[in-house]
C-alpha cells in the first residue's frame, strides 16, 4: 500500500478526497472498490477481492463469450432471433414488451442486453451460450471469480442463496481486455466498447461527470447491491469498479456518483502519460 501511495504521489495523484469522503459513509454501508490504470496500475482500493452479487454488471462477461463464440464462427451477429413468449422476463429492458414472434438480428439483442441491460435478451444468450461455457471462458482468461450462476431474474435461485458474482479487481481486468483488443478480435472489441458507451444508466458513475466526457461502463442493480464498471475518458482515463451495499437504492446511486465525480476530478488534472 506504502509503495502505490508513492507511485501516486508520483504521478501528482492523491486520493485523500476519495478516502475522506468513504470515511463518512453510514457504517452500514459496504463499499468495494477499484481504480486502476489502463494498464492494470492500481491507484485505489478496497475490497477489491471480495466476491459481491454482480447484479447485471454479469453481462460483460456474458458479452465477451458471446463475442469469441462469434470469432470461432459458432455464431453470427446478423443470425436472426425470433422472440417467443417463453423468453420473456421482468426486470430491466424492453423486448418483454415486444410482439411474440418479433424477428431482431442477435446484434440487436446483444445491443438491448447492454445499453438497456435487457433480462430477456441477457437470458436468451446464457440459454444459447451456455453458464458453464461462460464461466469456463472467465477461468480461461485468469478471471474465476466472474461467476454466472442463475439467469436474470430467477428469484427462487437468489433465495437458495444462488446468485451471481464479481470482484472489482477481475471485472476491471476484463474491461481492460477489451479496451485492449485482447479478447476476441479487435473489431468486436469496438463493438463491444461501442455497447458499453451507449449504456443508458446513467445516474451512478457518469452522474456529475460532465457530459462531454466519454464513459464506457456497465452498471446493476438489485435491492440488495448497485453497482457500476466502466472505463472513464477523462485527460488522464481510469477504470473504475464500484459496488455498495446496506443503503437504499437511490442513496446508492447517488454515493456512485460522488465517488465517480471525485476520481474524474483526480484523474482530469493531469494529463495522459
Amino acid at each position: 500500500m506504502l509503495l502505490t501511495l508513492a507511485s501516486n504521489a508520483q504521478k501528482g495523484l492523491s486520493f485523500n478526497a476519495l478516502e475522506t469522503y468513504l470515511s463518512q459513509l453510514p457504517a452500514k454501508t459496504v463499499v468495494n472498490l477499484q481504480i486502476e490504470s489502463l494498464k492494470g496500475e492500481v491507484y485505489f482500493s478496497k475490497g477489491p477481492a471480495e466476491a459481491v452479487p454482480s447484479a447485471s454488471i454479469i453481462k460483460i462477461p456474458i458479452l465477451v463469450e458471446l463475442m469469441e463464440q462469434v470469432k470461432a464462427g459458432k455464431i453470427s451477429l446478423n443470425e436472426t432471433y425470433t422472440l417467443l413468449a417463453t423468453d420473456k422476463t421482468g426486470g430491466s429492458g424492453v423486448m418483454a414488451s415486444y410482439p411474440d414472434g418479433k424477428q431482431m438480428t442477435l446484434k440487436e439483442v446483444a445491443r438491448l442486453m447492454m445499453i438497456a441491460s435487457d433480462n430477456t435478451a441477457t437470458n436468451i444468450f446464457i440459454r444459447k451460450l451456455g453458464r458453464a461455457t461462460v464461466n469456463d471462458r472467465m477461468k480461461q482468461l485468469g478471471l474465476s471469480t466472474l461467476q454466472l450462476n442463475r439467469v436474470m431474474m430467477d428469484t427462487a435461485a437468489v433465495a437458495r442463496g444462488i446468485d451471481n458474482y464479481v470482484t472489482p479487481r477481475d471485472i476491471n481486468a476484463l474491461l481492460r481486455l477489451i479496451y485492449s483488443h485482447k479478447v476476441a478480435t479487435p473489431d468486436l472489441c469496438e463493438q463491444m466498447m461501442e455497447f458499453l458507451y451507449q449504456n443508458q444508466d446513467t445516474v451512478t458513475l457518469p452522474r456529475l461527470i460532465p457530459k462531454t466526457v466519454k464513459i464506457a461502463h456497465k452498471t446493476g442493480g438489485l435491492t440488495y447491491v448497485r453497482g457500476d464498471a466502466g472505463i472513464v475518458f477523462a485527460s488522464m482515463p481510469f477504470v473504475i469498479s464500484v459496488f455498495i451495499r446496506g443503503t437504499p437504492e437511490k442513496e446508492a446511486e447517488k454515493m456512485i456518483g460522488e465517488i465517480g465525480e471525485i476520481c474524474f476530478t483526480i484523474f482530469n488534472k493531469t494529463t495522459k502519460p
